[in-house]
């Protein structure tokens, strides 16, 4: 029989100084914290059952986006890389960070500007599937591409929300996931219900699209802030987590991820795809586990942090 899944984490909304933000937290307790930021057209919710996971190490935060899950549109409508990382950045300072910081696909995106900019406000790393400019990209990221064109992304919105959301959900099931089969019918339920939802919205599809955008320009920014320069700036020991068989990010990005972060594993689920952390968080949890405890470890002990990096830039792992 099919285990049922955990309810989604309750969250609250809000006021960071003019910016309205949802989010999901797991019980106090941990002293530790971390936050958790989706990829784009997601939520906080695709972190709910890794949160569960790491709920004895750490307490976990998980953000709705700007525009995304239950979170309003920003004011001024901003929804760059930029301004997604100034939002997390205010959480994790609400919060009284430092924090463990894990992002998914355009989370990750946003995790690496805010890793690179503010150290201070982030003990480790984790990256699953991000979405980092690669000049070669999959058959997803050219149709996230090819949507974000100016008047062809509101045509497409408009031509993909005439569908029935049932049919939305599995086509998006299908392209995140190895094995959809694997989705329990519970949380369908309630992706469908999501998008419903999300449908009434007036700005929901405005922030889709605006995003989607935002996340292009990355892939042809030049100049200090490109992502892969701000990669090589990241202090915090770093966990990059690939699916062989994700069609959105190349999991080959991950030679460049370990050739660029100054202190990086890489990790290569064989079975999995875009969203490891949804598909298996249990085995996703025990890398970020070792990731914190070896943090932990080298701070107690004055560790040298040279001939650490220079090891776990060497470590990479299959499953």
């Amino acid at each position: 029989m099919v285990e049922e899944p955990i309810p989604h984490w309750p969250g609250e909304l809000l006021d960071l100084g003019g910016l309205a933000l949802y989010v999901r937290s797991t019980p106090a307790g941990p002293q530790e914290k971390a936050v958790f930021v989706h990829g784009l057209a997601g939520s906080a919710t695709n972190w709910t059952d890794l949160m569960a996971e790491l709920q004895g190490h750490v307490r976990g935060f998980a953000l709705d986006l700007p525009g995304a899950g239950y979170s309003p549109a920003p004011p001024g409508g901003d929804y760059s890389i930029g301004a997604h990382a100034a939002a997390v950045t205010a959480l994790i300072e609400h919060i009284e960070g430092p924090v463990h910081l894990l992002g998914n696909s355009l989370g990750g995106a946003v995790a690496v500007r805010v890793a690179a900019t503010r150290p201070d406000l982030v003990h480790t790393l984790t990256l699953v599937s991000p979405a980092l400019p690669d000049l070669f990209p999959r058959y997803g990221p050219a149709r996230v591409a090819m949507s974000a064109a100016p008047r062809l992304g509101e045509w497409a919105l408009t031509r993909l929300r005439a569908l029935p959301p049932e049919r939305r959900i599995q086509a998006t099931m299908a392209m995140c996931y190895a094995d959809a089969g694997r989705v329990h019918p519970h949380r369908l339920d309630d992706a469908v219900a999501e998008l419903r939802r999300r449908d009434g919205l007036p700005y929901a599809g405005p922030a889709l699209v605006a995003s989607a955008r935002a996340l292009v320009n990355e892939y042809f920014r030049r100049g200090a802030d490109n992502l892969w320069r701000l990669a090589a700036q990241v202090t915090a020991p770093t966990l990059v987590v690939h699916g062989r068989h994700d069609r959105l990010v190349d999991p080959r990005m991950a030679v460049r991820a370990g050739r660029t972060f100054p202190d990086v594993r890489l990790v290569l689920l064989p079975h999995a795809a875009h969203v490891a952390q949804m598909e298996y968080p249990a085995l996703v949890a025990r890398h970020v586990r070792v990731l914190m405890q070896d943090r932990a470890g080298n701070t107690a002990m004055g560790g040298d942090h040279a001939n650490n990096a220079q090891n776990a830039r060497n470590a990479t792992t299959v499953g």
